[in-house]
C-alpha cells in the first residue's frame, strides 16, 4: 500500500474530494457517494453522514435568514409578501448550496477521526434482570 500525503479534511470535504488523497471525487451526482476513489482507491464504505449535514444547514441557514429577516423588518417594515418573496428563495438557495459541501465535510471528518458506530462493552451479553 502506498503512503498518501496528509490532506486537510476541511479542504477535501468542502471540495467534495477524497478524504485521503484530496484528488478523486467523493460524490457522484448531487448527493450519491461514490463506491471508491478513482485516484487512490480508498473504499467509501465507511461513509455515512446521516442527518448531520441537514442539522448544520438548518442551524446555519436559520440563523442567517432569521437574522436578515429581523434586520429588514426593523429597518423597513415591509409587507409580509416582501418577506415571503425574499426569504423563501434565500432559504432554498442557501440550503441547496450548502448541502454538498457539508456532506463532503462530514464524510471527510469521519475518515480523519476514524469515526465508527458506537459499541457497548456488554453488547454480546444477554440483558440481565435487575436484582
Amino acid at each position: 500500500m502506498t503512503e498518501h500525503q496528509e490532506t486537510s479534511p476541511f479542504y477535501a470535504g468542502l471540495r467534495c474530494r477524497c478524504p485521503r488523497c484530496g484528488e478523486g471525487n467523493l460524490l457522484r451526482g448531487f448527493l450519491k457517494v461514490e463506491d471508491h476513489c478513482e485516484s487512490c482507491g480508498l473504499s467509501y464504505n465507511f461513509a455515512d453522514s446521516g442527518d448531520g449535514p441537514a442539522v448544520f444547514i438548518m442551524m446555519i441557514v436559520g440563523f442567517l435568514v432569521v437574522g436578515a429577516a429581523l434586520v429588514v423588518e426593523v429597518s423597513f417594515s415591509p409587507p409580509i409578501l416582501v418577506h415571503l418573496l425574499l426569504w423563501i428563495p434565500a432559504t432554498l438557495i442557501l440550503s441547496f448550496a450548502l448541502l454538498r459541501p457539508l456532506k463532503g465535510l462530514m464524510i471527510a471528518l469521519q475518515y480523519k477521526n476514524d469515526a465508527q458506530e458506537a459499541k457497548w462493552a456488554d453488547d454480546d451479553e444477554e440483558e440481565k434482570p435487575n436484582e
